[in-house]
């Protein structure tokens, strides 16, 4: 069974490659989704992809998923953390979603130590890098069976 996947980023992450390479590395994007998109194949699953720096645009694309994908992967950058909305779309969309992070947020600032998407997500993964994003997609492929 081949299975749909929207690997969803939130705002700044169109910045990789540049923004902190010291936290982020120095990969674009563009880099990790087209090694992602090719692993994710190997695997018997179709890719789309998504970066949005605003808050309704990812709440847009969480809600028109629901027609076509099998489960998120996503990035939600800085709204992790303040979006009431996107915990809403996420929960409303009955998808199973993987919060996924570059960096260990546990091991940054205080304020994003607290995700409001966590308790409405199938699992989280973080710390790992550009391999957040490939252990997000052997996480949701599992759960898919």
């Amino acid at each position: 069974m081949t299975h749909s996947i929207l690997v969803l980023n939130g705002p700044n992450l169109n910045l990789l490659g540049t923004r902190e390479p010291d936290v982020y590395g120095s990969e674009t994007l563009a880099d990790i989704m087209g090694d992602l998109a090719a692993y994710a194949e190997e695997r018997g699953a179709s890719l789309r992809t998504q970066q949005s720096n605003s808050e309704g645009d990812l709440v847009d694309a969480i809600q028109e998923a629901m027609s076509w994908a099998s489960g998120i992967v996503f990035n939600p950058g800085a709204y992790t953390h303040t979006s009431v909305a996107l915990r809403d779309a996420v929960a409303g969309s009955a998808l199973p979603v993987v919060e996924t992070h570059l960096s260990n947020v546990h091991a940054r600032e205080e304020f994003r130590h607290t995700s409001l998407l966590s308790g409405v997500c199938l699992g989280v993964v973080g710390g790992f890098g550009r391999h957040s994003y490939f252990l997000a997609v052997d996480g949701l492929l599992r759960h898919l069976g």
